[in-house]
């Protein structure tokens, strides 16, 4: 990776949408070299792929809260059998293993409180290998940049 390459990533993160002649202009070479190189930077799995970035607010899911969970017991049959569960809730965006306090963190997307509560009573504290949840209802985003410092 150059110069180039960094420059193409980071103008593709800022708008995915952007075509190899619009990356031309924005780094400088010409839109058949920008197209070599972003296909090389897809192939090489450094671009996983393409995304249109959503309002939470605008589509109704304004409400945000992360979770952090702990499980009764670990082994890999657990963490598998909770790992389904995680990947199969449409409210938590994001989840993650974590080291410290808890056993994993969830980024949550809900409509309202009532809905966020809905789903912490009724799906997330019934769950039969979790055995704490602790809530932290997000009052204002200071930064939520996404992607990664190229």
């Amino acid at each position: 990776m150059d110069r180039f390459d960094s420059a193409i990533l980071a103008a593709l993160q800022r708008d995915g949408a952007f075509s190899n002649a619009a990356l031309a202009q924005v780094v400088g070479l010409s839109a058949s070299q920008i197209s070599r190189r972003r296909a090389a930077l897809e192939e090489a799995g450094v671009i996983e792929g393409y995304a249109a970035r959503l309002s939470a607010a605008k589509l109704g899911h304004g409400f945000r809260a992360v979770i952090r969970v702990n499980l009764r017991g670990h082994g890999q049959g657990r963490e598998d059998e909770f790992a389904r569960f995680v990947a199969a809730q449409p409210m938590i965006r994001q989840a993650f293993s974590v080291s410290g306090d808890a056993d994993y963190v969830l980024d949550v997307r809900a409509r309202d409180l009532e809905a966020f509560a809905d789903f912490v009573h009724r799906h997330l504290l019934p769950h039969p290998q979790v055995a704490q949840v602790r809530s932290e209802i997000v009052l204002k985003t200071l930064k939520d940049e996404g992607g990664v410092p190229v």
